[in-house]
C-alpha cells in the first residue's frame, strides 16, 4: 500500500474554504457535550511567478483579497494593476495562490529574501536584514479629521459585522470606517495580520482613497500593523488593545494617527 499522505491529519474538510469554520465536539466543565464551531486555520502559499514562495497560515477565506493585500502592504506592488495575474487554488492541506509579477518586482522580492513560513500570518518574517525589516515608508500621511465620536460609533456596529467571530470566538477582524464612524468594509481571520491585508486586499479592489477613513482592529498595534498601514497609505490607525512601544516609534515616524484600548466610551491616543 501507498504510505500515507503525511497533510491528511491537517487538511481542512472542504466546505471549510467556503466558510472559514470547522465543526468540533466538545465537553464543558459541567459535563454536557457541545457541538463547537472552531475558525479554520491553513497554510496559504503565496508563489510569485512559479519560483518564490512565501507561507502564511491563515483562514482559507478570501485568499486572492489577502495575496492582493500582501503584495500591496509589503511594498512589493505599489498598485493592483501591477499585478499581472492572481489565482487562489486548493493545495496540499491549503491553499496556493499563484501571483504573476513583472520582473523588476520580483528582483524585489528576492532581495528582500522572504521564503519560507511566516508564523500566524507574520509578514515581516522571513526577512533577515534589520535596516530592511525596520525600513518606514517614506509617503506622507495626511492627518485625517475624526467626527466626535466616530470611534465609538464605529466600535458600537463591530460585533453585528463580524459573522465569523460570532460562530467561532477566533477570528480578529480589521475595518475600514469614514471619518464619521460608518463601518464600510471589514475582513477576519486568524490572524490579526491576514486581517487587515485581507481589508487592504477588498478595498484596492475598488477605487480608493486611503486617506478617506480609518482602520479599526481588534488585536493590539504592533510594529508590522502599522508599518502595513502606513505602506499603503492609511492615515489613521485604531486598536483594541495596546500598542508596542516600537508601534509607536513607527507611528510617529511616519505620521499615523495611532488610537489603542478602543473600547466603548473610551480610547487613548497616543499620535499626534
Amino acid at each position: 500500500m501507498p504510505p500515507a499522505d503525511p497533510l491528511d491529519w491537517a487538511r481542512p474538510a472542504p466546505d471549510a474554504f467556503a466558510s472559514g469554520q470547522a465543526a468540533a465536539p466538545g465537553r464543558r466543565s459541567d459535563g454536557q457535550l457541545a457541538a463547537e464551531l472552531l475558525v479554520e486555520e491553513a497554510p496559504v502559499t503565496l508563489v510569485f511567478n512559479d519560483e518564490v514562495a512565501l507561507t502564511l497560515m491563515a483562514t482559507p477565506l478570501d485568499a486572492e483579497a489577502l495575496a492582493l493585500g500582501f503584495c500591496l502592504s509589503e511594498g512589493l506592488v505599489e498598485r493592483p494593476d501591477e499585478i499581472l495575474d492572481l489565482q487562489a487554488l486548493p493545495a496540499g492541506a491549503g491553499l496556493s495562490v499563484l501571483i504573476q509579477l513583472p520582473e523588476p518586482r520580483l528582483q524585489t522580492l528576492r532581495a528582500r529574501r522572504r521564503f519560507g513560513a511566516a508564523p500566524g500570518g507574520c509578514g515581516l518574517c522571513g526577512i533577515e536584514d534589520q535596516r530592511t525589516l525596520l525600513a518606514l515608508p517614506t509617503r506622507a500621511l495626511a492627518p485625517l479629521q475624526l467626527a466626535e465620536g466616530a470611534i465609538e460609533r464605529a466600535l458600537a456596529a463591530l460585533p453585528g459585522r463580524q459573522a465569523l467571530n460570532a460562530r467561532t470566538g477566533g477570528a480578529h477582524a480589521a475595518a475600514w470606517a469614514s471619518p464619521q464612524g460608518d463601518l464600510l468594509e471589514l475582513a477576519e481571520d486568524v490572524s490579526r495580520h491576514c486581517a487587515l491585508d485581507k481589508l487592504i486586499g477588498r478595498l484596492a479592489q475598488r477605487p480608493f482613497d486611503p486617506a478617506s477613513g480609518f482602520a479599526l482592529l481588534t488585536s493590539r498595534a504592533s510594529f508590522e500593523l502599522v508599518h502595513k498601514a502606513a505602506r499603503v497609505g492609511l492615515p489613521c490607525l485604531v486598536t483594541m488593545s495596546a500598542p508596542t512601544a516600537l508601534a509607536l516609534r513607527a507611528a510617529q515616524a511616519t505620521g499615523l494617527q495611532l488610537f489603542a484600548f478602543a473600547r466603548p466610551g473610551r480610547w487613548t491616543r497616543y499620535h499626534p
